[in-house]
Formats: structure tokens, sequence, C-alpha cells
């Protein structure tokens, strides 16, 4: 299998008072940084989903794929899936821009897991289902375009159980941890230096 990687970093953070989540400072570097640093080394390539202005992130050497139309995660997941195939792609695995704590393990559990699945996609799972941390065949491409393109409410979830999603478990709640609020992320940044 050849697996490639997008940092989905296309939300608004209306929570966080409309600020780009990415290039917030958390221990003293972008978010973004964070998650470079979890899931590059676990996948062959690499890729941010972002709209707007893609020189944002120019210093951080990544191709930048914006959404054909923006309405949600998913449409972040159909661009990653879309630029990956033609490099010869199996799969690509989707993080949030805001998860910095993920396992290292991700991805490899994600491909155990996904061995089992009629379809090949395996979401990341602990007390709770983590939608946006999943594997996903390059080969659900157009069958989520289409999905997009019906209408149908845009929520990754529903898509993954439409196509048989299966789980990939691990036993670390917080390594999922979003920082949606600046109290998260005051959270986040006292865990951190606490452990440094």
């Amino acid at each position: 299998m050849r697996i490639f990687g997008v940092i989905l970093a296309g939300g608004e953070g209306r929570r966080m008072g409309g600020a780009d989540k990415a290039l917030l400072n958390l221990a003293g570097v972008p978010l973004i940084s964070h998650a470079i640093a979890r899931l590059d080394p676990q996948v062959e390539r690499l890729a941010i989903s972002a709209n707007g202005a893609p020189a944002r992130f120019a210093g951080f050497g990544l191709p930048v794929l914006a959404d054909e139309t923006p309405i949600g995660p998913l449409s972040g997941i159909l661009a990653a899936l879309r630029w990956a195939a033609p490099l010869g792609a199996t799969a690509v695995v989707s993080v949030s821009v805001d998860t910095p704590f993920l396992p290292g393990d991700l991805v490899p559990q994600l491909c155990l897991a996904a061995e089992a699945a009629a379809e090949g996609l395996a979401l990341a799972s602990s007390a709770k289902d983590h939608p946006a941390c999943a594997l996903w065949p390059v080969a659900l491409a157009d069958p989520l375009a289409a999905f997009l393109a019906s209408g149908a409410k845009a929520r990754v979830l529903a898509f993954a159980e439409s196509h048989h999603a299966a789980r990939a478990h691990f036993p670390d709640e917080a390594a999922f941890q979003n920082l949606n609020t600046p109290a998260d992320l005051a959270a986040a940044e006292a865990l951190l230096t606490g452990a440094a």
C-alpha cells in the first residue's frame, strides 16, 4: 500500500474568534507544524487541505489543495483523493490541523483496521469515533464526489458509515483532543510546557 496524508486545515475557526487555526502557536510553533511532525513520518507524501491564499503555507513546503466546492471536511478529503490517485497512492490518511497529539502509530493501525473493511475505509476511534482521522482509499473519490453533489448533509461519519468503515481503536482519547477554543489551546500549552 502507498499511503499519502492530508492535513485538513480548511475550518473557519469560529470558536477561535475567526483565527486561522493552522497558524495559531502552540508551544512556540504553529499548530500545523505539530500536525506535520505527527503525520509526515507515517506517510509517503503529505499535503495541506485549505482554502484561501495558499501563500500563507509557503514556508511548510507542502502542496496546498483547495476544495472544488467548500462544504466541510469531506471536500478536503475529496481534493486529497483527487491529488493522490494520479501520483500512485492507494489511500489517503486525513487528520485535523487542530489535533496536535495524534498517535505515532495512527497510520499503521488504520491500515490494519482497513484490511478487515469491505471497502478499505477505516476511522480512528477511542472513547468515541474521530471521523476526520481516517484512511480513505482513492477508489472512493467518485462515490464521495457523488455524495457531495447529492445535496446530502456532508457529514464525514455519514459517508464513512455508508461505505462500511472499520474502526482502528486507540486507548488514549487525549491523542485526538481537538483544540477548538482559546481555553483548549491554553490547556494544551500548559500540558506541553508543564511536560518540558
